[in-house]
């Protein structure tokens, strides 16, 4: 891998990807600049070095085709501008007005340029070559330092790779995101231990199955643990399940049972008369949830016995929350999790975070500084660690 920490590009026109899909609210003003800051050690060293930088970013899910003003990058230039204490040029007009190839031109070292949505083209997600190509004769090398869309074959993150054989490389962001994951699925220090959640077992079968012949230990936490307790022969109440996974569960354990993999379902939950933060709730047994009521979050006993099996691990993957993490009366066995993996990297342990609650959840309780590594991509994480092929490292790393 290539790093640009080895390359000086004063004098180029760098091509930057980035992930700029920030939540903003009603007035559009950024809520959460977080995926902003975590492209400006790439920005910064290409600043530094006196490069011309013009910036690729999407925003939203365009549908219309064209220029949608409700999806404009705007709030996204003006903030750029805040974090970098440069000028940042910008135009809504797209690619063929002549206006934003007029910009590229014309930028000198040390200068900005914001594309305007890449996504206003419908070729984007398509992964278009004629645009690729059309946006490569922008500038003279290329860098992907957005992993959240790594995961997407699309013109701006993989198809105009091939545009720049030898002038092609990850930022430090993706630079980063790639070397941690490499690290988790390749001979990784043991006892190595997975934490998937999340609401159902077939959002997460990839995973589970990518990850038998890997871990050491394998806790299944959050709604789709009700699938396998239900398999089991307990009974869940209202809980959420899938009827037809249940022979998968099923074969999933058993397979478990076959590697020598370690499995924990937890065995108590705080339940709930309904879903809501006024719920009634009690703490029963898993596998005896009451009819009228249902599980959703990990019970004390749980709780406990997953910090032994986290504190016990050399390596862990966290992915998925323990119960319904968005409603604070249910959110604790989440918080004690996020609390015993931050203790567990205290003492040595490579643990990795990723999925929009688990991440939601170190940050919340201000403990993503204390975690190894966690990933700015959900979805692009997911299928790395399902065993794809993300298109956005390959067209690099070919």
């Amino acid at each position: 891998m290539k790093s640009i920490k080895d390359i000086n590009f004063k004098g180029r026109k760098v091509l930057l990807r980035v992930d700029f899909n920030v939540p903003v609210d009603d007035n559009k003003n950024i809520t959460d600049d977080t995926r902003m800051r975590e492209s400006m050690p790439t920005i910064n060293k290409l600043l530094a070095d006196g490069a011309a930088i013009i910036i690729m970013a999407h925003f939203g899910r365009p549908k219309k085709g064209g220029f949608e003003p409700e999806l404009t990058l705007a709030p996204v230039a003006k903030h750029l501008e805040e974090l970098t204490g440069r000028t940042v040029k910008f135009t809504q007009a797209l690619l063929g007005s002549g206006e934003p190839e007029a910009l590229a031109a014309g930028l000198k070292d040390g200068e900005i340029l914001l594309l305007e949505n890449i996504r206003f083209y419908p070729g984007e997600t398509k992964g278009d070559e004629a645009l690729a190509e059309q946006l490569s004769k922008l500038g003279d090398c290329y860098i992907n330092d957005a992993f959240g869309a790594a995961h997407r074959e699309h013109s701006s993150t993989a198809v105009i790779a091939k545009f720049f054989p030898n002038d092609k490389y990850f930022g430090f962001l993706m630079e980063n995101e790639v070397r941690n994951l490499e690290k988790l699925m390749q001979n990784p220090p043991r006892p190595f231990t997975a934490i998937i959640g999340g609401s159902k077992v077939s959002s997460k079968i990839g995973i589970l199955e990518n990850l038998l012949d890997k871990v050491d230990n394998m806790i299944i936490i959050g709604g789709m643990r009700y699938t396998f307790t239900k398999a089991l022969g307990g009974k869940i109440g209202n809980s959420i399940c899938e009827d037809d996974k249940l022979d998968l569960a099923k074969e999933l354990m058993r397979r478990m049972d076959e590697k020598g993999v370690k499995y924990y379902l937890p065995v108590d939950s705080v339940i709930g008369d309904k879903f809501g933060n006024d719920a009634n709730t009690q703490i029963v047994p898993s596998g005896e949830v009451p009819d009228g009521w249902e599980s959703m979050d990990c019970g004390p006993e749980s709780c406990k016995a997953i910090r032994d099996i986290i504190l016990g691990s050399k390596t862990i993957l966290w992915n998925g929350p323990a119960g319904v993490f968005e409603l604070d009366t249910f959110a604790k066995g989440t918080r004690d999790i996020a609390q015993s993996v931050a203790d567990a990297c205290k003492q040595g342990c490579f643990a990795a975070v990723g999925g929009g609650d688990s991440v939601a959840a170190v940050k919340q309780m201000h403990l993503a500084d204390q975690m190894s590594y966690v990933s700015t991509g959900g979805g692009a994480m997911l299928e790395y660690l399902e065993g794809k092929v993300l298109p956005g490292i390959k067209a690099i790393q070919d």
